[in-house]
Protein backbone atom coordinates (compact mmCIF):
# COMPACT_ATOMS: atom_id res chain seq x y z
CA UNK A 1 0.00 0.00 0.00
CA UNK A 2 1.11 3.34 -1.05
CA UNK A 3 0.35 6.60 0.84
CA UNK A 4 -0.68 10.01 -0.76
CA UNK A 5 1.92 12.57 0.14
CA UNK A 6 -1.20 14.28 1.57
CA UNK A 7 -1.21 11.07 4.05
CA UNK A 8 2.61 11.12 4.47
CA UNK A 9 2.70 14.88 5.01
CA UNK A 10 0.40 14.74 7.87
CA UNK A 11 2.45 12.16 9.51
CA UNK A 12 5.51 13.71 9.71
CA UNK A 13 3.68 16.97 11.09
CA UNK A 14 1.97 15.04 13.99
CA UNK A 15 4.97 13.25 14.85
CA UNK A 16 6.70 16.59 14.83
CA UNK A 17 4.02 17.76 16.86
CA UNK A 18 4.34 15.44 19.63
CA UNK A 19 8.00 15.70 20.08
CA UNK A 20 7.00 19.03 21.90
CA UNK A 21 3.05 18.83 22.27
CA UNK A 22 3.46 21.78 24.86
CA UNK A 23 4.69 24.61 22.03
CA UNK A 24 3.28 25.37 18.43
CA UNK A 25 4.63 24.79 15.25
CA UNK A 26 4.22 26.34 12.38
CA UNK A 27 3.54 25.14 9.31
CA UNK A 28 6.88 26.77 7.74
CA UNK A 29 8.93 25.20 10.48
CA UNK A 30 7.58 22.05 9.46
CA UNK A 31 7.84 22.21 6.10
CA UNK A 32 11.35 23.43 5.94
CA UNK A 33 12.20 20.97 8.51
CA UNK A 34 11.10 17.75 6.03
CA UNK A 35 11.91 19.72 2.98
CA UNK A 36 7.82 19.64 2.08
CA UNK A 37 5.47 22.01 -0.34
CA UNK A 38 4.39 25.06 2.46
CA UNK A 39 1.41 25.38 0.16
CA UNK A 40 0.54 21.39 0.58
CA UNK A 41 1.33 20.94 4.21
CA UNK A 42 -0.97 24.07 4.96
CA UNK A 43 -3.80 21.70 3.41
CA UNK A 44 -2.76 18.80 5.49
CA UNK A 45 -2.65 20.87 8.16
CA UNK A 46 -6.59 21.96 7.80
CA UNK A 47 -7.34 18.93 7.35
CA UNK A 48 -6.29 17.25 10.81
CA UNK A 49 -7.36 20.19 12.50
CA UNK A 50 -10.63 19.93 11.09
CA UNK A 51 -10.29 16.09 12.06
CA UNK A 52 -9.78 17.35 15.91
CA UNK A 53 -6.16 16.09 16.06
CA UNK A 54 -4.86 19.62 15.97
CA UNK A 55 -5.50 23.34 17.67
CA UNK A 56 -4.16 25.92 15.67
CA UNK A 57 -4.05 29.87 16.71
CA UNK A 58 -2.86 32.46 14.14
CA UNK A 59 -0.18 35.53 14.73
CA UNK A 60 2.78 36.06 16.54
CA UNK A 61 3.17 33.05 19.00
CA UNK A 62 0.48 30.66 16.84
CA UNK A 63 1.27 28.16 15.26
CA UNK A 64 -0.64 24.02 15.68
CA UNK A 65 -0.86 21.89 18.61
CA UNK A 66 -2.00 18.44 19.19
CA UNK A 67 -5.51 18.76 20.34
CA UNK A 68 -5.06 15.97 22.95
CA UNK A 69 -2.54 13.81 24.37
CA UNK A 70 -0.17 11.90 21.59
CA UNK A 71 -1.42 8.57 23.34
CA UNK A 72 -5.20 9.64 22.21
CA UNK A 73 -4.27 9.92 18.88
CA UNK A 74 -4.59 6.70 16.94
CA UNK A 75 -2.42 5.85 13.39
CA UNK A 76 -5.36 4.10 11.98
CA UNK A 77 -7.81 6.78 12.89
CA UNK A 78 -4.97 9.28 11.15
CA UNK A 79 -4.70 6.73 8.40
CA UNK A 80 -9.02 6.78 7.54
CA UNK A 81 -9.17 10.54 7.73
CA UNK A 82 -6.67 10.98 5.94
CA UNK A 83 -7.46 8.97 2.97
CA UNK A 84 -10.41 8.76 3.41
CA UNK A 85 -11.32 9.59 -0.69
CA UNK A 86 -8.06 7.49 -1.84
CA UNK A 87 -9.40 4.16 -2.84
CA UNK A 88 -6.83 0.91 -2.87
CA UNK A 89 -8.30 0.45 -6.26
CA UNK A 90 -10.33 1.73 -8.55
CA UNK A 91 -13.37 -0.56 -7.81
CA UNK A 92 -13.57 0.60 -4.35
CA UNK A 93 -14.89 4.13 -4.81
CA UNK A 94 -18.02 5.31 -3.56
CA UNK A 95 -19.61 5.14 -7.38
CA UNK A 96 -17.93 1.47 -7.86
CA UNK A 97 -15.25 2.83 -10.61
CA UNK A 98 -15.11 2.12 -14.35
CA UNK A 99 -13.62 -1.63 -13.38
CA UNK A 100 -15.05 -3.91 -16.41
CA UNK A 101 -14.71 -6.65 -14.14
CA UNK A 102 -16.29 -5.78 -11.09
CA UNK A 103 -19.16 -8.50 -11.70
CA UNK A 104 -16.94 -11.39 -11.74
CA UNK A 105 -13.77 -10.18 -9.25
CA UNK A 106 -12.39 -12.19 -6.72
CA UNK A 107 -9.61 -10.21 -6.05
CA UNK A 108 -11.45 -7.47 -4.37
CA UNK A 109 -12.69 -9.37 -1.45
CA UNK A 110 -8.81 -10.11 -0.72
CA UNK A 111 -8.19 -6.20 -1.09
CA UNK A 112 -10.98 -5.27 0.98
CA UNK A 113 -9.37 -8.07 3.67
CA UNK A 114 -5.69 -6.88 3.32
CA UNK A 115 -6.92 -3.45 3.98
CA UNK A 116 -8.81 -3.50 6.86
CA UNK A 117 -5.79 -5.92 8.43
CA UNK A 118 -3.23 -2.90 7.63
CA UNK A 119 -5.59 -0.36 9.41
CA UNK A 120 -6.34 -2.93 12.20
CA UNK A 121 -2.41 -3.04 12.76
CA UNK A 122 -2.36 0.33 12.66
CA UNK A 123 -5.23 0.59 15.22
CA UNK A 124 -2.59 -0.93 17.70
CA UNK A 125 -0.40 1.95 17.74
CA UNK A 126 -0.48 5.92 18.81
CA UNK A 127 0.88 8.64 17.93
CA UNK A 128 2.80 8.60 21.04
CA UNK A 129 4.62 5.33 19.96
CA UNK A 130 6.34 7.31 16.86
CA UNK A 131 6.64 10.49 18.30
CA UNK A 132 9.84 11.99 16.99
CA UNK A 133 12.78 13.71 20.04
CA UNK A 134 12.20 16.85 20.39
CA UNK A 135 14.49 19.43 18.52
CA UNK A 136 16.21 22.12 19.29
CA UNK A 137 14.37 25.62 18.06
CA UNK A 138 16.46 27.95 16.07
CA UNK A 139 17.85 31.01 18.05
CA UNK A 140 15.65 33.41 15.72
CA UNK A 141 12.60 31.64 17.19
CA UNK A 142 14.20 31.25 20.97
CA UNK A 143 15.01 34.92 21.10
CA UNK A 144 11.93 37.20 22.97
Amino acid sequence: MRLTSFTDFGFRALMRIASQPERAFSTAEIADEFGISRHHLTKTMAALANAGFLTTRRGAGGGAMLARPPEQIGLGHVMRVLEQDQPVVECFRGDGGTCAITAECRLKSYLNEAEAAFLARLDAYTLADCALAPRARPLADALP
